[in-house]
Parts: structure tokens; C-alpha cells; sequence
């Protein structure tokens, strides 16, 4: 939330001529237009620039005001050592700059100098106790810190001050959502669109609150409105997405994240394509993408954890192993890799017990509970059917189109539904079955 607090400096014009005069008067004009979008940042510095310069010599408080336009600029487009310097220099000249002080624990806060931010926030409200705009910087100040409660007091004094302000209705919003209080968040955010209807972020702030609810139809629905509002926006496509990957359509959660991938090529945005073709089995374009994730960031544990789960699904224990360990060592509380690597680790032992052969199924005949899983793991031959099955419908998978991947998939998930079902019944000839499983999907992928 940002407000105009600008003043022409006094007297200025009186000493000018009338074609300096005007031109001065377009500089205020631009050096204030803090809230409009069409004067560019480095328009209004330079405005801002033109207006010190030829107020060098006058009082204190009016020079303080325009050094604190031009710092906030600054700020806004992250040239922040000269930001720093701009404020500093306004609150040297008029220590009573409560917009100074705001400013300045904005660029402080944004930096990560929580300290200093509080002191100037608390010196921005002492000094302009009716604005409302300091109790919403030093809200922000307190969400930051992770100190929600007294962040939701400042909003709501900010709010009590400025009732119609849609910034802070969802910046209270976030506080309420970092404390799990959905519904309230959700509230928040629902007055802050009525108030500002054509902002994307609170559509994307209220969609992630609905998801948390489990309501996931409107969650949906905010985050395409989010996407139709900002769609320059990667983040409002990697939201849609995860929300079709939760909902299992895989399929249509890649094209988002493609759109995301495209629009800014991050590790999460890879890690997130490559958890929907893990899901799809598709382990090796799954693979690529964690790859591409991890030379971007190679501290980044869960495209080495969800690597290692390809690997594993695809029979590669050792490489399974070396990316549980790694993201172990990252992050040693990461519970399901270390469930992982424990499981890997018992498969290779099987293995070098089994002479370091391709004799196992494709799932852990020590948990097998199925009858019918008990079977092919107590014949060699049913076993190597169950294996060249699994080889076979991996393979046709990555060959087919999607269209034909996902019948492919439908179709498996109905033979093996089917088989544990007739397993044990005299008519069902069951290794019979597997073989003609097998042929077919090796027909499948053009084999």
C-alpha cells in the first residue's frame, strides 16, 4: 500500500521563468505519480532528480520530501544502495519524515534486516500515529518475523484507519493463513477482490487457502482467474498446475507447468513437471527434468529425493540409493527419503544375495500381502512374466502419444484389477493371462 505524500517544494517556481516553470511543474507532477502505472520508475527518479537539484538550497523538510520519492522509487525497481542513501540523507534533514521512516523499513525489511525495520516502523507510527499506512509496513514487518498475531493487531488498526484499503485487507489475509486460520484468511481476501477486483495476487492468495480447505473446484477457479488477470506471471501457472496434479489429470497439470517452465526456467517449476511424468511412469522425461532442476539448484533435496524414486520405479537401486543419501545430507528430516533409501538398500542387499541377479517382481515380496503377488514371487518363471510386463509397459508408454498413453494406462490398471480378482478361480488361466498381457504391450510400444 502505497500513498502520495509529496509536496512541492515551496518557493521553488518563484525563482525560475515561465519556461522552467513549467517544466518544474511536470516534474512534481511526475516526481508524485507514485501510483500510476503509466509514468515508469526511472521517469519519475528522473523527475524526482530534476526537482533536487534545483532545490539544493531549499529548507530541510521540503528537500526530506522529495529525497524520500526518489529513494522509494529506487527501491521499487531493488536499486537499493541507492535507496539507502536517498533516505537516509531525507530523515538527516527531517527527522519528523514519517514516510521517510517507512520507506526505509520497507527496503530494510526487504533485505532481511528485521531489526532495523521494527526500529523504523515503530519511529513511522510514533511520528504519524493516524496513518494507516504505518501500521501496515509495520505489519508486514511483524509477518515477516513470523509474528502473526501482533502483524493481524497492526493490520486491523490499519484497516480501522482505512477501511477501503484492498492491500491491507490481503496483506491480514497471508498473516491469518501462516496460522492456519483459512476461513479468516479466505474472508480477507474476499473483501480485498471486492475492494480491487482486477488484482491477480489475491486471486492466487485465495485459490492457495481454498486448496488448504480441500475445496480444490475453487481453487481451481481462482487460480485460472489469476492466470486470465496476470498471465505473464509463472507462478499463477505452477499454482493451476499442482492443483491438476493433485487432482490426478496430469496430463493438462504439464501444459501449465510447461507455460511456467517457459516463462521462467526455475527448479521447482522442473521439479513439479517432473513429479507429473513420475506420475504418468514416464521415468525417464521425469529424470530429465530433476536433472535440469538440480544443475540449476543443487541443493535443491526434493528433485534429488523425487529423482531417486524414478530411478527406483525404473530398477536403477544403486542410483536410487546415491539420491536418497544426497538429499539426506541436505535435509536430514526429509522422513520419506530415508524411508526410501532403507527399502533401496534391502532390494540391493536381496540382490547381491540373489547372485546380483534380475530375479526379484517388481514389488517387495516381504510386504507382499496379495495372493496372487505371493505367487510370482514363489515361481522364477511368473516372476520374469511380471518383470518383462512392467519392461514392456514402461517402454510402450514413452513410445505412445498421450492420448494413447493414457488408454494404455486405463488398460493396465483393468488387467491388473482383473487379475487379483480371478487369481485363485479354476477357470483363470493365469500365467497364460501374463503372457498375453506381455504380447500385447509389447505390440503396444511397436515392439
Amino acid at each position: 500500500m502505497r500513498r502520495i505524500c509529496f509536496t512541492l517544494v515551496a518557493g521553488l517556481l518563484a525563482f525560475a521563468g515561465a519556461a522552467a516553470q513549467a517544466q518544474n511543474s511536470a516534474n512534481a507532477d511526475i516526481c508524485a505519480a507514485e501510483n500510476d502505472p503509466t509514468v515508469a520508475p526511472m521517469q519519475r527518479i528522473n523527475a524526482c532528480t530534476a526537482l533536487i537539484e534545483a532545490a539544493k538550497d531549499a529548507p530541510g523538510p521540503e528537500l526530506s520530501k522529495l529525497l524520500t520519492s526518489r529513494g522509494s522509487t529506487y527501491w521499487l525497481i531493488a536499486k537499493n544502495s541507492q535507496a539507502r542513501e536517498d533516505l537516509d540523507r531525507a530523515i538527516a534533514l527531517d527527522a519528523n519524515n514519517a514516510r521517510a521512516f517507512r520507506e526505509r523499513a520497507n527496503l530494510y525489511r526487504s533485505i532481511g534486516r528485521v531489526d532495523r525495520a521494527l526500529a523504523d516502523a515503530n519511529e513511522a507510527v510514533r511520528l504519524d500515529p493516524k496513518s494507516a499506512e504505518g501500521f501496515d509496513v509495520r505489519g508486514n514487518v511483524f509477518n515477516n518475523n513470523r509474528q502473526f498475531d501482533r502483524a493481524i493487531d497492526d493490520y486491523s488498526e490499519a484497516l480501522r484507519l482505512d477501511p477501503k484499503s484492498a492491500q491491507t485487507f490481503m496483506d491480514r489475509g497471508v498473516a491469518y493463513y501462516f496460522k492456519n486460520d483459512y476461513q479468516a484468511a479466505i474472508k480477507d481476501y474476499d473483501e480485498s477482490i471486492r475492494l480491487r477486483p482486477g488484482r491477480a495476487r489475491a486471486f492466487t492468495n485465495r485459490g492457495a487457502a481454498y486448496k488448504k480447505l480441500g475445496r480444490r473446484e475453487l481453487a481451481l477457479a481462482d487460480e485460472s482467474e489469476a492466470i486470465r488477470l496476470d498471465p505473464a506471471e509463472p507462478v499463477n501457472f505452477d499454482n493451476r498446475g499442482l492443483s491438476y496434479e493433485e487432482n490426478g489429470d496430469y496430463d493438462r497439470a504439464i501444459i501449465d507447468f510447461n507455460e511456467a517452465i517457459r516463462l521462467r526456467p526455475q527448479a521447482n517449476f522442473l521439479t513439479n513437471r517432473g513429479d507429473s511424468y513420475n506420475h504418468k511412469s514416464d521415468y525417464d522425461r521425469a529424470i530429465s527434468d530433476y536433472d535440469r532442476a538440480l544443475a540449476l539448484d543443487p541443493g535443491f533435496y526434493l528433485a534429488l529425493y523425487n529423482r531417486g524414486v524414478a530411478y527406483h520405479a525404473k530398477g536403477n537401486v544403486d542410483r536410487a540409493i546415491a539420491d536418497f543419501e544426497q538429499a539426506l545430507r541436505v535435509n536430514p528430516r526429509l522422513d520419506e527419503a530415508a524411508e526410501m533409501l532403507a527399502k533401496a538398500r534391502e532390494e540391493r542387499d536381496r540382490r547381491v544375495a540373489a547372485g546380483g541377479k534380475d530375479e526379484l517382481p517388481t514389488f517387495d515380496c516381504d510386504t507382499a500381502k496379495l495372493a496372487v503377488e505371493k505367487a510370482i514371487c514363489s515361481d522364477p518363471e511368473l516372476t520374469r512374466l511380471d518383470r518383462e510386463i512392467n519392461a514392456a509397459y514402461r517402454a510402450a508408454i514413452n513410445r505412445l502419444k498421450p492420448a494413447a498413453a493414457r488408454r494404455l494406462r486405463e488398460q493396465q490398471r483393468g488387467f491388473v484389477l482383473k487379475r487379483n480378482k480371478a487369481f485363485g478361480n479354476p477357470d483363470y488361466q493365469f500365467r497364460r493371462e501374463l503372457e498375453r498381457r506381455l504380447a500385447a504391450l509389447k505390440d503396444a510400444g511397436g515392439n
